[in-house]
C-alpha cells in the first residue's frame, strides 16, 4: 500500500491478496479479532480497486460467529450482498443472504425471516423460482414457529401461487392444508373455508384425499366436534407434514373445546330403527305434558 517516488499508486490488488492470506492464518490460529481486522482491510482494498472479493475467500462470518458477534456478521453479509447486486451478481447476493439467515436463525428468527424473504425476492427476480420457493418455505416455517400467523398466512399464499405457476399441483395441495391450519389457529374459519374453495380451481384438487380431509376438518370445526377434528389431524396426511405444520394440526382445538358425544339412548334408537326413536320421543313428550312445574 506504500507509495514513493517510483510508485505513485498503492497496489490494492496485491494488498488484498496478502490481507486475505493473513485473515485465513489468523482464523486458523483462532485469533479472531485479528482475522476480523484483516478481512475488513482486505474488503477495503478490493473496494479501492473497484473489485468485489470472492465470497469463498472471506472467513469473516466464521470469525465473528466464533466471537459471538452474530448481528455484526449479519450486517456485514447484508452489505456484501448489496455490493454483489450492484456488481451484477444477484445469485451470489441471494446465497449470501441465505447464509446470513442460517447464521442468525436460532438467535433472531425475525431477522432471519427478513433475510430469507430478501433472498427469495432476488431469486424470483432472476426467475429462479425453485430457489425462491426454498427461501419462502424457510420463512413460512419460522413465522409459524414464532406464532406470527397473519404473516405466515401471506407467506404460504405466496408459496402456493408460485407452485401453481410452475404447475407443481401436489405441493399446492399440501400448502392448502398448511394454510387452513394457520387460519383455524387464527380462529378465522371464513378464511380457511375460502382457502379450500379457491383451491378447487387447482387441477386435481377436487377429488383428492387432501380435499376430502380438509372438508372433513372444516365440517368438524364448524360443528365444534373436537373428536372429528382430532381424528382428521391425526391422519398421516397431516402428521407427516413439516414439523411446524404437523404441530399446528396436533394442537388444533375447536372454539370452546367442545366434544360432541352421542348419547347411549341415541345410539340404541339408531340400532332399533325409526319406530323406537318415535316411541322415545312420545315418552319424552308425555313426561313434560303437564308442564315443567
Amino acid at each position: 500500500l506504500k507509495t514513493g517516488f517510483l510508485k505513485w499508486k498503492p497496489d490494492y490488488d496485491s494488498a488484498a491478496t496478502e490481507y486475505g492470506k493473513a485473515a485465513v492464518a489468523f482464523k486458523n490460529a483462532k485469533q479472531f479479532d485479528q482475522a476480523r481486522e484483516a478481512c475488513l482491510r482486505e474488503a477495503e482494498a478490493h473496494e479501492n480497486n473497484k473489485a468485489t472479493i470472492p465470497d469463498s475467500n472471506v472467513p469473516l462470518p466464521v470469525a465473528l460467529q466464533e466471537m459471538q458477534r452474530l448481528p455484526e456478521a449479519v450486517q456485514l453479509i447484508e452489505k456484501a450482498s448489496m455490493m454483489y447486486l450492484e456488481n451484477g451478481t444477484p445469485d451470489t447476493a441471494a446465497i449470501a443472504l441465505e447464509r446470513a439467515g442460517k447464521l442468525i436463525e436460532n438467535v433472531n428468527p425475525e431477522k432471519a425471516v427478513q433475510l430469507y424473504q430478501q433472498a427469495a425476492s432476488v431469486f424470483e427476480n432472476e426467475e429462479r423460482l425453485r430457489q425462491a420457493l426454498e427461501m419462502l418455505g424457510k420463512a413460512s416455517r419460522l413465522l409459524v414457529r414464532g406464532r406470527r400467523l397473519d404473516e405466515a398466512a401471506l407467506s404460504l399464499q405466496k408459496e402456493k401461487s408460485i407452485y401453481k405457476e410452475i404447475e407443481n399441483y401436489p405441493t399446492c395441495y399440501k400448502k392448502t392444508i398448511a394454510q387452513v391450519l394457520v387460519h383455524l389457529h387464527r380462529n378465522d374459519y371464513v378464511a380457511a373455508e375460502r382457502c379450500v374453495r379457491e383451491s378447487y380451481s387447482i387441477p386435481g384438487f377436487n377429488g383428492s384425499e387432501d380435499c376430502a380431509a380438509l372438508e372433513q376438518l372444516l365440517e368438524g370445526y364448524d360443528q365444534q366436534d373436537q373428536d372429528q377434528v382430532s381424528e382428521v389431524c391425526n391422519l398421516p396426511l397431516f402428521k407427516y407434514m413439516d414439523n411446524d405444520y404437523a404441530k399446528l394440526g396436533l394442537t388444533l382445538v375447536v372454539p370452546g373445546g367442545g366434544i360432541k358425544k352421542k348419547s347411549p339412548n341415541a345410539a340404541q334408537d339408531k340400532a332399533r330403527g325409526p319406530a323406537a326413536a318415535g316411541s322415545r320421543a312420545d315418552e319424552e313428550e308425555d313426561e313434560y305434558s303437564g308442564g315443567l312445574c
